[in-house]
């Protein structure tokens, strides 16, 4: 049908219409050539980080062997230590501090997006951006002299209701003695977690906010239209279409909490056995770690602190690329991507 349209038009002496192609000159070449060039600036210098680190480590990975994988000890010098320890108390301390942090950021992102009147929004998204600038030493020294000591009251009810479970049974603790010490609630990863999570909630909000803000405005009237109230659209569009971005936003809120370094350092009373009380002083984690021991490090404990950078290098990295599968995989990532 196309093709006689353009013949009649040549026929009766009218140009014919001309073809759209797109436009392959320069500004469009550098500006691909620019954004592939980032990419793969970033892919390298990841590479670059990972070489380093492997480098660094092969001389304490020949030494520990498997070893350095179950060992809770760490004494370099002796020729036994390991990452046990502080790769579960790393992880103990960043799910501490996303049960808390997840509520708050994705509560948050729906008062914001949904709820919050025009004039008030931008003044929160601003406190929520200035949230995540404030430097973790600041959160670290909060949390230390100020957050610890009314925490403790909160620590020593859970301990007491509930240390029939596993995890919140503190060793040494006695419920019904007034005058027990309260040092055994004192630097415990529950602290930590509670500290760290005020730092990863402004990432997650952020991501959280953005993903409901782009849910489809047909959709939000449609589902008013059938006679929703807002609690009812919200539950019906918002929170399904943001699905993916929650997840991953929680995943890169995870992988932050992982290597957090000077605010749980300040914190917790560091202890090279595992320890699976979150109520109970004393945990580790391998940022803390590093920071503890690198000033005194011989060349095989150095090396032994770049395998244990290594590790947590890895587990950031993998907690990072499901985040960011979970998400363009989802609907609301496809949508922002298009």
């Amino acid at each position: 049908m196309t093709t006689r349209i353009i013949e009649r038009s040549v026929a009766a002496g009218d140009d014919p219409p001309r073809r759209l192609y797109p436009d392959q000159g320069m500004p469009d070449r550098v500006f691909r050539g620019i954004l592939r060039g980032g990419g793969a600036l970033v892919l390298a210098i990841m590479l670059l980080v990972g070489g380093f680190l492997t480098y660094r480590a092969w001389q304490a990975l020949s030494v520990a062997k498997w070893d350095f994988v179950t060992t809770e000890a760490w004494e370099p010098e002796g020729g036994n230590f390991g990452i046990a320890a502080v790769l579960v108390g790393t992880v103990l301390i960043a799910l501490v501090a996303i049960v808390f942090a997840v509520p708050l950021a994705i509560g948050t992102a729906l008062y914001i997006s949904e709820y919050a009147p025009p004039r008030l929004r931008q003044t929160l998204i601003s406190v929520v951006d200035l949230m995540a600038a404030v430097p973790s030493v600041v959160y670290g020294l909060w949390g230390l002299f100020f957050f610890q000591g009314h925490v403790v009251t909160v620590a020593r009810w859970i301990s007491t209701y509930f240390g029939w479970i596993p995890l919140f049974k503190v060793d040494g603790a006695d419920p019904r003695d007034p005058l027990a010490t309260a040092t055994v609630f004192t630097s415990s990863t529950f602290i930590a977690g509670i500290v760290v999570s005020l730092m990863v909630a402004p990432i997650i909000c952020s991501v959280v906010r953005e993903v409901f803000s782009q849910a489809p405005v047909g959709e939000r009237e449609g589902a008013y239209a059938l006679g929703a109230h807002r609690w009812g659209m919200i539950r019906s569009v918002v929170l399904p279409f943001g699905k993916g971005g929650m997840i991953g936003g929680t995943m890169l809120g995870l992988g932050r909490a992982l290597g957090e370094t000077i605010a749980v350092y300040l914190i917790i009373s560091p202890v090279f056995a595992i320890q699976p009380h979150i109520l109970q002083n004393g945990t580790s984690s391998v940022s803390s770690l590093i920071a503890l021991r690198y000033g005194e490090a011989t060349d095989l404990g150095m090396s032994a602190l770049m395998a244990a950078g290594l590790a947590l290098f890895l587990m950031t990295l993998v907690v990072n690329f499901a985040a960011s599968s979970i998400v363009a995989r989802s609907r609301s990532g496809a949508t922002s991507d298009s």
